[in-house]
């Protein structure tokens, strides 16, 4: 006999909801770290406090870029009698009795005149800037891949930002010109790969959403670093120079250890060094809700490369070498970071000819620093890194050429801050641009080489203004055809908006089927 009630079919119990369904499906196949992050961090939230503290690093990088501007100028002095035409006639007074001049300010104001440099060669007197800017560069390649390599992003930084601390205190004692320039030999050694190493450290803690803004929060802060100085020099112009580097270092110091107790390591180059459990404590803590997928996904991961885990110190080194598009791609950007360092130094240094207060000019140019980096921050999501690049180079050398025909005070001054308001702009960008064109396994490598190429250009400002003080063409004329000509190279460089950034080479190689 049927029964009237039969059971339900047993194929109907394994029926679900699509709700029941959407629940039991596996988490998806996750092929890279990138796509952890992505998978697992909300796309409103990053690390805040991490990020601005790892940021603040390019604070004290434009005050030890530019303090030289103020402690080593030339001060202004004058006739003790006004009506002396012997005195009044000539441009310095070397050739004067110390009896008819006297310095406008307190003799310990500037170096130069601490130590009578007044009448010196251009290469005395400018010794401590260019022995900076080749410390950066010799830095650059000895420390650039120990980032990469044995020592990790935090603790690069945290060596950095020491010991460029202790020689600026130590700097405030020289005895002399010449271990004054060693001093400052060593600082740009030991803080040439800060910028980089910093905006790569604090990128590799968020997701792509983020990845833009957080580069032009270290913009902003250098912006403010910059402005900083100007004021600080303004107010201590009749105290010793040597008071200015201990209102740099000292913070700079008491930095290190904020940073050293604060900041973690980046999770990115932990995973590629095989620490992959530190890699999970670390996105837990910084911001990814804990979640026990997450752990497998980390453990499991089909990840080709760990290629720098036990290879050698330079070893980022020989794995670019030995790809050509990677090695193209670098100098590529080591073009563009060359022009864009010779503008970028080069106008500050010159607009003195313009005949402007120097601390109104430099303010000038500090100023301009804060709405590049804003409009960095707010826009650089919508924004083509390549075409970008291009644009600012070209509006740069076009304001800059002018500056040589336009003979108005005013509008040449005005000129000038567009031109380095566009070079800002593009320095700004292809920093960005060159962070996601690497993978974790090299980045800061090829960052650390883009920031020497600038360093060099930054190096070679001087000569060019120097030049420019007899014939405006080989300054601001030679300024725009440096940065045009080097910003034409950023158009064999690939798109990068928007897209994934990867973590080892294979993995890059794979997703772009080889630019180059």
């Amino acid at each position: 006999m049927n029964d009237p009630h039969p059971s339900p079919s047993p194929l109907l119990h394994s029926i679900s909801s699509p709700s029941q369904q959407q629940e039991q499906e596996p988490e998806p196949l996750l092929l890279s770290l990138d796509d952890v992050i992505e998978h697992y961090i909300g796309k409103a939230s990053f690390p805040l406090v991490q990020v601005f503290i790892v940021s603040c690093a390019w604070i004290f990088d434009a005050q030890q870029s530019f303090i030289n501007v103020f402690t080593d100028q030339l001060p202004p002095w004058h006739c003790i009698h006004p009506n002396d035409t012997s005195c009044t006639a000539i441009s310095l007074p070397c050739s004067l009795p110390e009896t008819s001049w006297s310095w406008d300010n307190p003799k310990h104001a500037s170096m130069i005149s601490e130590w009578n440099l007044q009448c010196s060669t251009t290469f005395i007197q400018g010794l401590p800037s260019s022995a900076f800017f080749a410390g950066c560069l010799a830095g650059g390649f000895i420390l650039s891949t120990l980032a990469d390599s044995c020592l990790g992003r935090k603790n690069m930084l945290l060596l950095s930002s020491l010991t460029t601390s202790i020689s600026g205190i130590i700097s405030a004692a020289s005895p002399n010109i010449w271990i004054y320039a060693a001093l400052r030999f060593i600082s740009g050694f030991c803080w040439s790969t800060v910028n980089g190493n910093s905006l790569v450290l604090a990128t590799e803690m968020v997701n792509r959403r983020w990845r833009g803004e957080v580069g032009a929060i270290g913009y902003i802060f250098f912006s403010f670093g910059f402005l900083s100085l100007p004021l600080m020099a303004y107010f201590t112009r009749e105290s010793s120079w040597r008071n200015l580097y201990l209102f740099i270092s000292i913070p700079s110091f008491c930095y290190t250890i904020l940073l050293f107790f604060l900041v973690p390591e980046s999770p990115r180059w932990l995973f590629v060094h095989g620490r992959t459990k530190e890699a999970i404590q670390i996105l837990t803590k910084i911001g990814l809700a804990k979640d026990d997928t997450l752990d497998s996904n980390l453990m499991n991961l089909n990840f080709a490369a760990k290629e720098t885990c036990n290879m050698g110190t330079y070893s980022s080194l020989k794995m670019m070498w030995k790809r050509k598009w990677v090695f193209w791609r670098l100098l590529l950007l080591v073009i563009l970071g060359f022009g864009c360092g010779v503008a970028y130094y080069g106008m500050p240094l010159g607009v003195g000819t313009l005949g402007v207060n120097i601390y109104i000019s430099i303010s000038f140019n500090a100023f301009v620093e804060i709405p590049a980096a804003l409009i960095i921050f707010f826009l650089i999501g919508k924004m083509k890194r390549k075409t970008s690049v291009f644009v600012f180079c070209m509006v740069s050398a076009a304001c800059s050429v002018s500056c040589v025909f336009l003979k108005m005070t005013s509008i040449r001054t005005a000129m000038e801050v567009m031109a380095f308001f566009s070079t800002v702009m593009a320095c700004n960008v292809v920093y960005i641009y060159c962070m996601e064109l690497f993978p974790t396994s090299v980045r800061n490598t090829a960052m650390s080489f883009t920031s020497q190429a600038v360093a060099f250009g930054c190096s070679v400002a001087p000569m060019i203004v120097v030049a420019g003080r007899d014939e405006e063409l080989w300054s601001y004329g030679l300024f725009g055809l440096i940065i045009i000509v080097c910003g034409l190279f950023s158009l064999c460089l690939p798109e990068t908006k928007g897209k994934n950034i990867s973590d080892t080479l294979e993995e890059q190689e794979f997703a772009e089927k080889q630019f180059f």
